[in-house]
């Protein structure tokens, strides 16, 4: 198994963190334990400083190893070392530390160093005598900023050269932060120019959303004082304005994503941007930077106190002038609670870099443990290779629009936003979200209401419903969103973060109906722990289903799990394992069995259920060797079905929280097309990862009726 890789960058502001990021994603996606390493750092721990891409690495995925075990030297610890002549000590220093993570990792990804002020050629002198000596394969990240193509290869070459004469193998060569209107030109020198016929190279544009600071960033390098705004910290800074002069001649000069710097005592100038952000017609600002450490008086406070989603309005000591040549000075770079800037790095790795390619590259064996990091990445992946229509019908809300503009910038999904188009244009604003090209629908304006009503009429007028009661109907968004997906217009929906479950899910009972063979409606909580992922059925839905109906929510949890990766094994739960116990409970899981494995003799052969059996029998081998050993389920099922939703509801819960377990659902199993409820806590990641799961059992669907020719 290639255990390690070593990215190295030609040049200091190469974008090398962006790439980082998007091997982190790939490789956690395939491996289950994986380390990151730098072999030396520029920050100075005495001032509690920390290097920020170690950070970032080691929270966005979770790694175990301390901080400390993720670097060799500080900058100033290999500065003492050099001047004495030590060099000799500092390699072995790094190769001691990155030695004592590869025992406890199944894979060490370094990244190397650059330098401000250092020569860049010293850099990689270092940088290749590691790679070396760790016998690391290596990933080149050339900086192609301001660069011609002619010049870019040039630099590669020379870089590539002295990689190969120190017998280093470079597995692929990135190009960062190219010209758009360069790259077609740029991939076709370098592949007449590779070193080697089965490097790969990649050449991705640059991206002024990761090269801009963000207001937080900004305010954090410069010591401010957050005034307002702190919610919109992630604002990113396009360029600053320096506001000066008479308010006429301020607003014209007003650009998207300006950062207004100005005295602390410029009302005027605060007032009148506040004023200009709440505009449909002015372009958006990121911030307002105040100087000289003055800040508004107390009537004008009052007045940005009564604005909404305001700005961010920072404070610093410097005056003017200073103030803008520091914030000139700035360097972006991806901070770990900047998920915005790191949703849109992963974005543009995985359309510029061809995932698959580069992972056969690098990893010679996968892993059979899923963590919840793996899981989830995984669900995003499966969820691109046939992108699907989902309808999101609460537009408005705040959460929806952020997994929104995740889920479009990752390419994982088309979406459809229902709502009143002024309010959610008006939100996305606020939230200086990137939505611009988003579809957004508002039902009763929409050319296909009519269509829409009529069709509703048709089908539940022997209900007694009329034609003007279905149009009132049809202006519900859960009823609109579920009758474009009746319709073909649409291949899913989610919904719930402000409806209730019986609002979610009403109009699919009563138009989409079940599947074929199917009678019941269910649901299935993927539980994903630390090393595996379970099915939970059903945890959401059903009260107190019958033998028959458990029987069905059993064979829709089995090709739920099969659905996502999970190799499906049945375990009937009931307080009893075997035929040790009695009462109506434990017969109606024994009924359930037998009804189970005499329907999955025709709809799922190969099917291995096992019930009733208790909980600690069906997941430990050691108790099940006790209590059920010849059973083929026992101590290694992977589907739960609980005998009803008071089992289910609470287990699931206490697994959640005591385990400390990921948790993703409730899944909805059984209907003809997708409709998933949101819990209306839910936070981003859970939209982001329930959408994700819609677009996957609408793959399904097709597939299914393709198949049958339906």
């Amino acid at each position: 198994m290639a255990n390690k890789l070593y990215v190295a960058a030609t040049e200091p502001r190469s974008g090398k963190s962006a790439i980082v990021l998007g091997l982190m994603e790939l490789l956690t996606r395939n491996i289950k334990n994986v380390a990151f390493f730098r072999p030396l750092i520029d920050v100075n721990h005495a001032r509690s400083e920390r290097d920020n891409t170690i950070n970032l690495i080691k929270s966005q995925y979770n790694l175990s190893a301390d901080y400390e075990e993720m670097y060799g030297y500080t900058v100033t610890e290999a500065n003492q070392l050099w001047s004495m002549g030590r060099h000799t000590e500092f390699i072995d220093g790094i190769m001691t530390k990155y030695n004592l993570l590869v025992d406890k990792a199944d894979f060490v990804l370094c990244e190397g160093f650059e330098l401000e002020g250092v020569s860049a050629s010293f850099d990689f002198d270092i940088n290749v005598e590691i790679i070396t000596n760790l016998g690391c394969p290596v990933i080149l990240v050339a900086g192609g900023r301001i660069k011609s193509p002619e010049e870019m290869v040039r630099s590669i070459k020379v870089y590539h050269e002295s990689l190969v004469d120190r017998k280093c193998h470079v597995v692929a060569t990135v190009v960062n932060r190219v010209a758009p209107g360069y790259l077609e030109m740029l991939e076709e020198k370098l592949s007449e120019r590779r070193v080697a016929e089965e490097e790969l190279i990649y050449v991705i544009p640059n991206d002024d959303n990761l090269g801009n600071p963000s207001v937080g960033e900004v305010g954090r390098l410069l010591n401010a004082e957050i005034l307002y705004g702190e919610e919109n910290l992630t604002r990113h800074v396009r360029s600053f304005t320096i506001a000066a002069m008479q308010l006429r001649n301020l607003l014209e000069r007003i650009d998207y994503g300006s950062l207004i710097i100005t005295p602390g005592d410029r009302s005027d100038v605060v007032l009148a941007c506040l004023a200009a952000v709440q505009s449909m017609t002015m372009p958006n600002i990121s911030g307002i930077m105040l100087t000289g450490g003055l800040v508004p008086e107390a009537p004008v406070q009052r007045v940005i106190e009564g604005f909404q989603d305001t700005v961010p309005i920072i404070s610093v000591g410097e005056n003017t002038y200073q103030a803008a040549i520091r914030v000139e000075k700035i360097h972006a770079s991806i901070t770990p609670d900047n998920t915005r800037k790191i949703t849109q790095a992963l974005a543009v790795f995985e359309r510029y870099i061809d995932t698959e390619e580069l992972s056969d590259k690098i990893i010679k064996t996968k892993t059979t443990t899923v963590t919840p990091k793996m899981f989830e990445s995984q669900l995003l992946q499966r969820a691109k290779t046939d992108k699907q229509h989902i309808v999101l019908p609460e537009g408005e809300d705040g959460r929806i629009l952020r997994a929104a503009e995740i889920l479009l910038r990752r390419e994982v999904v088309d979406i459809t936003l229902l709502g009143d188009e002024n309010k959610v244009r008006e939100r996305i604003k606020s939230l200086s979200l990137h939505l611009e090209n988003v579809t957004i629908i508002e039902p009763k304006k929409s050319p296909l209401f009519e269509d829409y009503a009529g069709t509703y009429y048709e089908l539940r007028k022997d209900r007694g419903i009329t034609l003007d009661k279905s149009r009132d109907i049809m202006d519900d968004w859960n009823y609109y969103g579920t009758m474009m997906i009746y319709k073909g217009h649409a291949d899913g929906m989610v919904s719930g973060a402000i409806h209730t479950t019986a609002d979610t899910i009403r109009p699919a009972f009563q138009f989409i109906k079940t599947t074929p063979g199917c009678s019941i409606v269910s649901s299935v909580m993927l539980m994903c722990l630390e090393d595996r992922v379970l099915a939970y059925g059903d945890c959401a839905v059903n009260p107190d289903p019958t033998a028959e109906e458990l029987a069905e929510i059993a064979l829709s949890s089995a090709r739920t799990a099969e659905l996502f990766g999970i190799m499906p094994r049945v375990a009937m739960l009931s307080y009893s394992s075997g035929r040790s116990g009695k009462g109506r409970q434990v017969e109606k899981v024994r009924e359930a069995t037998e009804f189970a494995r005499e329907k999955a003799l025709t709809l799922y052969p190969g099917l291995e259920i096992e019930g009733p059996i208790q909980y600690d029998a069906a997941i430990d081998p050691t108790v099940a060797r006790t209590k059920m050993p010849e059973s083929r389920v026992a101590g290694r099922a992977t589907v739960f079905i609980f005998p009803d939703l008071n089992t289910g509801n609470n287990t699931y819960k206490a697994v959640q929280r005591s385990a400390g377990a990921v948790v993703i659902g409730p899944i909805l199993q059984g209907l003809k097309k997708p409709v998933n409820d949101l819990s209306r806590g839910c936070l981003v990641p859970d939209i982001v990862n329930t959408v994700a799961i819609t677009a996957v059992q609408a793959q399904a669907e097709k597939t299914s009726a393709h198949r049958f020719g339906k």
